[in-house]
């Protein structure tokens, strides 16, 4: 996979191989740089192969973006699924309405549809990204959560991420309020360290303890506005723990947590920064589990952000480190490594690696026959857990046919959680939807719906609710579905 990902990155030439070369600064450095070096190329009228285009060509970055999707045969919906936007926003940048500034936004973009990054980089608008004239909401946290592309100042963003002293920088694009206020109060504790100790809150190993584990119910149980609001909190409580090393461990098991649930409400600014505050922590507890579930999570983080063959990569040296950790019970270690190769599986057939996913899932379910769920791991392991990262794979390798042949196997009832639940329906429902079937794909989301209510405000879902509105007149109930699930209905 190293050797893949290098020769991903050698395709870049000419140009572009200047990029490359900048990849060890830190990252707004390296936004400033290539920024400034697109401009060159934009005024100079060059283009990837060194030589100056006709004059007076109009191929912008929108009509680059929509040729090369029209190339590979999809709908501006699947190109929207790949990159985890909405239809609407490729619509938009497709048109030039929305002008696409940001690196990480062009570096997926480059993924997907296998653009060389010095393509989209000369074709994208080299003037200050315009601000958008629609209105602007009142609440100061909601307009905090706006990415670049629509409306809000990136150059504040980039300063107050710089000082919450994160890895990543790659702000949210499209959090509706609702999600921006449940969010908020963990936000503020972020990059501010506003959280306090709750009253009556238990500064001791078993009440801490305590808290980690009711965190994990939470989430299980998809009570996320619950879970949000206690967040910040209990991670506070646990800062107040001594011995240093118990502390560490229990605020990354409580970051690990707030990444996940960032990334079911699709905070990927949020995501970056949590997973890096619980690896740091991590290693600072020494714990083998609970490191290797941070790995996992910025594993995740870097997905989110285009960075697919690295993601697979981390995931996959961290599911071979924590099985060679003799110190942690067996049962434990083929538990952690189940859910980092499962993940690993995941990203590669995002990334299209058809092989390699199949592998990786292949590997996590022998992993998952020879073990069982450990009580000490730090997420929903075991063959259930292994299937549903199975459909996803088909999905996202765009055999749909055999996800649902794959779905029908599995029984819905017999998953632990209500979050595991309402994920299965919501990618049986992805399911039905890539194979052009929305009457059960709606059908699905309603199961969804009904196993984990909070589940159907994912990105995904309001892209499918969004699909879904073309077919109103034969699917009642579905525009009501729709305002439920965060999308705007007229």
């Amino acid at each position: 996979m190293t050797d893949r990902r290098h020769a991903r990155s050698g395709a870049v030439t000419d140009g572009a191989s200047r990029h490359v070369a900048l990849l060890w600064l830190p990252r707004p450095l390296q936004e400033g740089l290539l920024h400034q070096y697109s401009c060159v190329l934009t005024r100079c009228g060059y283009g990837t192969s060194g030589a100056c285009p006709v004059a007076g060509s109009e191929l912008t970055l929108g009509k680059t973006i929509a040729k090369a999707r029209r190339r590979k045969g999809w709908p501006q919906r699947d190109l929207a699924a790949m990159i985890d936007r909405s239809e609407s926003w490729v619509s938009q940048v497709e048109r030039d309405v929305i002008p696409v500034n940001g690196l990480d936004a062009l570096r997926q973009i480059s993924d997907v549809l296998d653009i060389s990054l010095s393509v989209l980089l000369a074709a994208a608008p080299s003037g200050p990204t315009p601000v958008s004239t629609r209105r602007r909401p009142a609440s100061a946290r909601v307009d905090r959560n706006l990415g670049p592309e629509e409306g809000d100042d990136p150059v504040r963003r980039r300063e107050l991420l710089a000082a919450a002293a994160v890895v990543f920088t790659n702000p949210l694009a499209g959090a509706s309020p609702a999600e921006a206020s449940t969010l908020a109060p963990l936000e503020d504790h972020l990059l501010y360290g506003t959280a306090t100790v709750p009253k009556g809150g238990e500064v001791s190993p078993a009440g801490v303890a305590a808290e980690v584990k009711a965190s994990r119910e939470e989430f299980r149980a998809a009570r996320y506005d619950t879970l949000a609001r206690n967040l910040p909190g209990r991670i506070a409580q646990a800062q107040g723990l001594e011995p240093a090393e118990l502390s560490a461990t229990a605020v990354a098991d409580l970051y690990n947590i707030a990444t996940r649930l960032c990334i079911k409400l699709g905070e990927d600014g949020l995501v970056a920064i949590t997973a890096d505050r619980a690896l740091t922590s991590a290693r600072i507890g020494g714990d083998a589990l609970t490191i290797a579930e941070a790995h996992r999570m910025v594993s995740s983080a870097w997905r989110r952000q285009g960075h697919l063959a690295r993601a697979t990569d981390i995931a996959v040296r961290a599911a071979q480190d924590v099985r060679g950790d003799r110190g942690t019970p067996e049962t434990a270690r083929l538990s952690a490594s189940v859910s980092l190769l499962a993940t690993a599986a995941y990203t590669a057939a995002k990334l299209g690696d058809r092989p390699t996913a199949h592998g990786l899932i292949g590997e996590a379910a022998e992993a998952a026959e020879i073990g069982r769920t450990s009580p000490e791991a730090r997420t929903d392991t075991g063959t259930q857990q292994v299937l549903l990262h199975q459909l996803s794979v088909h999905y996202l390798l765009g055999d749909a046919g055999q996800a649902i042949d794959l779905a029908k196997t599995i029984n819905p009832a017999a998953l632990p959680t209500a979050e595991r639940q309402g994920r299965f329906f919501t990618d049986v429902a992805r399911c039905f939807d890539q194979w052009g079937k929305p009457e059960q794909c709606y059908r699905a989301l309603l199961a969804a719906e009904r196993a984990a209510p909070q589940e159907i405000r994912r990105g995904s879902v309001k892209n499918l609710a969004s699909g879904l509105l073309r077919h109103d007149r034969a699917l009642p109930g579905v525009r009501a579905f729709a305002g439920r699930a965060g999308v705007a209905v007229n």
